[in-house]
Formats: C-alpha cells, sequence, structure tokens
C-alpha cells in the first residue's frame, strides 16, 4: 500500500490554473500588468506554460502589444517556438471562459507553487538533519533561513538576470517619487541628519558609536519610535543592557516631555498624570518590540527577526556586549577583535537576508580621551576589526559639554557621519535634552531670528 502510494503521488502543481491565466492574457491584454505583478516564471510547473509566461513578460516589458500573433512571433525569436506552438495557444484561448476571473486563476497558480516550494524546503531539511552536518542548532538555523525566504516570497540564493535587480530598483526609485518625502529609506526622525545618509535604507548596517554615557540608547530609541510610527512597520528592539522597563521609562519621558527623575521617583501632579497617560496611548500604538535578554547572538536575533510580521528595523544595544554565535567555548580560544569582527559580519548579513536597516550601537576606546580634539574617529571603534568595513553608515556621537562643563554649547551635540555609502560624510548638530533622554534636531530658526 505505501508503495502504490508513493508511485501515484503528484507534485502539487494545476495545469487548468496554467493555461486560463496565459489564456486570460492573450484573450485580453489589459490583464497583463496585475497577472505580471503575482506571478514569477518559476510559478509555472508545464516548462511550455513557463516559456509562453516569459514570452509575454518580456513583451510586456518592452512595451509591446501582446496577442496570438505577436506572441509566435516574439516565441521564434527567443527560440522557444514549437510546431505545436499555434495550435497550443489557440486551445489556451478556447479553454478560458472569460479573462474576468483572471486573479482568481493566479492565486490558484501560487498556492500549488508555494506547496512545490515547500516540499523542496521539506527535503532539504530532511537531508540536512539526516547528515547532521554543524549540529543540530547549525541545521535548525538553516531550516529557519529557508522557511523565511519561503515566507518572504523569495529564494534563498542564486544567480538573478540584471534586468529583473533593475526592475526592482526601478520601482524603488517610483515609490520615493511618488512618495513625496525625498528619501528611499525610513525616516529617522532627525531630517538633518536623514538629509545626508537618505533616511534609514533596507540591508544598511548602521553603527551608532559614542563614549558610555553620550546617549546613543536614547537615539536609538528616538529613532526606533519614529521609524515605527512613520513606517507602520514593526521595530524590534535587543537591548543587551537595560531592562524592558529602563527603556519604556525613557521612551515615556520623551514622549510626555516630564523629567526622567521625576518619574523614577513617583513626584508627578496630576497635569503630568494626564500626559503620561497620553503618552503611554501614543507609544502603545507604535508597533515595537523589546528583548532585554542580556546573552543573546545575532543568531537568536534573526531567528526572532524571522517571526516578526511586516519588519521594517532592527535595532542592537549593544555591539560589545553580544555573545559569539558560537558560544562561551569558542571565545576561550579566540581573541576579542576576531569575535567582534564575526558579529559584525553577522550582523550585516543579518540586515541583507532581512532586507531591513539594522542599527547597532558601539562603544569607543578611550584613545579619543589623550587628543585635544576628542571627537570620534573610525578609529576609535572598540575592537573593532571588520565593524567599519561591514558597516554601511558609523555615526559618532560627540558632545563638548561632555567633557567641558562650562562650555558655551550646553547640551549641543554633533552626529558625526564616519562613513557613508549613500553619500558624504560630516557633522550635523543635534539638541541633546537630558532631562527627558532624548535627540531631537536643532532648531535654528531664533538664531537666525537674533542676527
Amino acid at each position: 500500500m505505501a508503495s502504490d502510494d508513493i508511485l501515484t503521488r503528484q507534485i502539487p502543481h494545476s495545469p487548468e490554473a496554467e493555461r486560463a491565466v496565459l489564456g486570460s492574457m492573450l484573450i485580453d491584454s489589459r490583464c497583463a500588468p496585475g497577472v505580471i505583478g503575482l506571478l514569477k516564471s518559476s510559478d509555472f510547473y508545464s516548462p511550455l506554460n513557463r516559456a509562453i509566461y516569459d514570452t509575454i513578460y518580456s513583451m510586456f516589458s518592452y512595451s509591446k502589444t501582446i496577442d496570438p500573433v505577436t506572441v509566435l512571433d516574439n516565441m521564434k525569436a527567443g527560440g522557444v517556438w514549437t510546431d505545436n506552438a499555434p495550435n497550443y495557444l489557440l486551445e489556451l484561448m478556447q479553454l478560458t471562459p472569460t479573462s474576468a476571473n483572471v486573479m482568481e486563476y493566479v492565486a490558484i497558480v501560487r498556492d500549488v507553487s508555494l506547496l512545490r516550494a515547500i516540499a523542496d524546503t521539506g527535503s532539504a531539511i530532511t537531508s540536512l538533519a539526516v547528515s547532521g552536518e554543524g549540529g543540530a542548532m547549525s541545521v535548525l538555523d538553516a531550516a529557519e533561513k529557508k522557511l523565511y525566504a519561503l515566507r518572504q516570497g523569495k529564494s534563498a540564493s542564486g544567480l538573478e538576470p540584471v534586468g529583473k535587480v533593475l526592475a526592482g530598483v526601478y520601482e524603488q526609485i517610483s515609490e520615493a517619487s511618488a512618495g513625496g518625502s525625498g528619501l528611499p529609506g525610513l525616516p529617522s526622525g532627525l531630517s538633518d541628519l536623514d538629509s545626508r545618509i537618505m533616511g534609514l535604507n533596507n540591508s544598511d548596517l548602521i553603527i551608532i558609536a559614542s563614549r558610555p554615557g553620550m546617549g546613543k540608547t536614547s537615539i536609538a530609541l528616538n529613532i526606533a519610535l519614529h521609524a515605527a510610527r512613520a513606517s507602520k512597520k514593526a521595530v524590534a528592539f535587543f537591548s543587551l543592557e537595560m531592562s524592558r522597563e529602563q527603556l519604556a521609562l525613557r521612551l515615556l519621558s520623551s514622549e510626555s516631555r516630564i523629567d526622567g527623575k521625576k518619574l523614577q521617583t513617583g513626584r508627578v501632579s496630576p497635569s503630568e498624570w494626564k500626559k503620561l497617560a497620553e503618552a503611554a496611548s501614543s507609544i502603545s500604538k507604535a508597533d515595537i518590540y523589546i528583548d532585554d535578554n542580556p546573552s543573546l547572538s545575532v543568531a537568536d536575533m534573526n531567528a526572532q527577526c524571522r517571526r516578526v510580521r511586516d519588519l521594517g528595523l532592527v535595532v542592537i544595544d549593544y555591539l560589545q556586549l553580544m555573545q559569539s554565535a558560537a558560544g562561551p567555548s569558542r571565545r576561550t580560544y579566540e581573541n576579542r577583535v576576531q569575535v567582534v569582527s564575526d558579529i559584525s559580519r553577522m550582523m550585516k548579513i543579518m540586515a541583507k537576508e532581512l532586507n531591513v536597516p539594522v542599527i547597532c550601537g558601539c562603544q569607543l576606546s578611550r584613545a579619543n580621551e589623550a587628543r585635544s580634539n576628542k571627537r570620534p574617529m573610525l578609529s576609535d571603534l572598540r575592537e573593532s576589526g571588520s565593524i567599519e568595513q561591514d558597516a554601511d553608515i558609523v555615526l559618532g556621537l560627540y558632545r563638548e559639554d561632555y567633557y567641558d562643563k562650562n562650555t558655551v554649547n550646553q547640551n549641543i551635540a554633533e552626529c558625526i557621519i564616519l562613513k557613508n555609502r549613500r553619500g558624504e560624510t560630516g557633522a550635523v548638530d543635534l539638541l541633546w535634552q537630558p532631562e527627558f533622554t532624548t535627540y531631537s534636531s536643532l532648531d535654528r530658526r531664533h538664531t537666525d531670528e537674533d542676527n
């Protein structure tokens, strides 16, 4: 019985739905934009159907007229012509009752295509588990990556024609143009900074570096909250130093504009309680998730992020507290520079795999303390290794009043762009409000009016 079941088992596919999709586009070329936006060539199980779809896809890309005659002509030019092609195209049109139901046919083709992909992935995972190469955790991580790639509707790896890549870039440009913000990425809430780094872009690794107490956690929280609100997407915040409650307290202080010391001591007036309630309600609407486990590795974070729906941003605070994916045994034999280099590389890989920006805090070494100009430099990154190599953007925070309590530039901060793959480097002035533990863009209007 079991052997009979194996012999009769078929790979999931729907010949009828595939034919109906192609027939609909041949009957009514106005169906093409909607279909091409949803189906890939690989969604078709039949090689002939795949060849016809590829032909129509190419014709649509070059704005050519789509009808049975032109499709046959382009099949000849593309080398996919068969003697049976004219009869088959005629059959497709005759078997399709109407093009009005084309989206239902598309849904069927997509569904069975996903079932085939799931079956292939299941077989691959089984092979990995049987081989046992790398151990159980390595196999589990590989399995999660494959399933995440399926859920995101993309293959885990492989070469892709430059034409398809250009089509995706063209779509990004169109979206940026339609949005009107002029930013290809998520807004950070700091307009002067956004104009330099083009916002927070997918697959970018962004390092925020400073000496302890300079406010890297605060600026990361500010950005996370603003990005969640502006994009309506989920933000994952991994805190390896501060607890969830401490982070929530900072968010409340920043949002309500109530001194953080008051919140910690409970000395809150009736009017401030109202502000707190409004702030809590507003923050709760943002789709932010916090994990304060102090012993997380990049692999742990990656696994959690794959399960978050509509993820838009990942924030990690901070790099030097992170564990090596290989665990304590490996750290015994390797120096810390190599471990941190491995971590930074894995974060960049995570940003590319999840296709979201990843922001990570990083501590600066004491090297700048010995200089007269204490502004951060790339070489000041602690245990730098490959951090500056892997990062797309490196931001250094500097406040003069951190070193000189009597300076006239009280609470004026510089966000120094030390590395920027998307544009120029330089410094952006920010306002630091210590009572609310928040950073904001520096308002220069009063200075202009005074002059």
